[in-house]
């Protein structure tokens, strides 16, 4: 008896209902009255092949514009474009390296329900010039023609060559460790 081969729908990344943001954590001796700064992302675009019965084939692509990235804090206006200057300038260097891309197969894909799933990635993400390994575990939902897609994962900034930034003599400094969090909206490609 042969087997029926699982299919693959296409997803297109719907922007405008997805949410992708970054938190950063501030240390050292003044950190008390430092700020940690929750970064959106504003220009993205991506796919995603996915079939729950699918064990191979199913895969994400996400590009992300480096320099769309944009403090979400409710904070002085003065202070949020500092902020952004300086990721812009001398975190991300985005003149040098405008894009951000994640690309992963999806290794495994586990029910959890009627159509909820979890995802486990294996990807790399390029960052800063850097292309590292970069697992990714999601929960995912299908409902008709919409794929919904949420998780969040850590990362190191010296792990892409990312200088780290202090301020006031070094007494205010973010922490090496980020974390990601995503909210992801996928709808059918007709």
């Amino acid at each position: 008896m042969e087997t029926a081969k699982a299919t693959l729908v296409l997803y297109v990344v719907d922007a405008r209902a997805s949410r992708f943001t970054v938190q950063a954590f501030a240390t050292g001796l003044l950190s008390a009255v430092g700020h940690n700064p929750t970064i959106g992302v504003r220009n993205f675009s991506g796919s995603v092949s996915f079939s729950p019965e699918a064990r191979q084939g199913s895969e994400l692509r996400l590009n992300i514009k480096a320099n769309s990235l944009s403090v979400q804090d409710d904070i002085s206006d003065k202070d949020s474009r500092e902020i952004e200057r300086i990721m812009n300038e001398q975190v991300l260097e985005t003149a040098k390296y405008p894009e951000i891309v994640y690309e992963a197969p999806i290794v495994s894909i586990a029910r959890m329900g009627e159509s909820l799933y979890t995802a486990a990635l294996d990807g790399s993400l390029t960052l800063h010039g850097v292309t590292r390994r970069q697992p990714v575990t999601a929960r995912v939902a299908v409902f008709g023609t919409m794929l919904r897609a949420s998780g969040d994962f850590t990362l190191k900034q010296t792990d892409y060559e990312i200088k780290l930034v202090s301020v006031a003599g070094g007494a205010i400094k973010l922490k090496d460790e980020l974390k990601f969090s995503f909210e992801m909206v996928a709808r059918e490609q007709e």
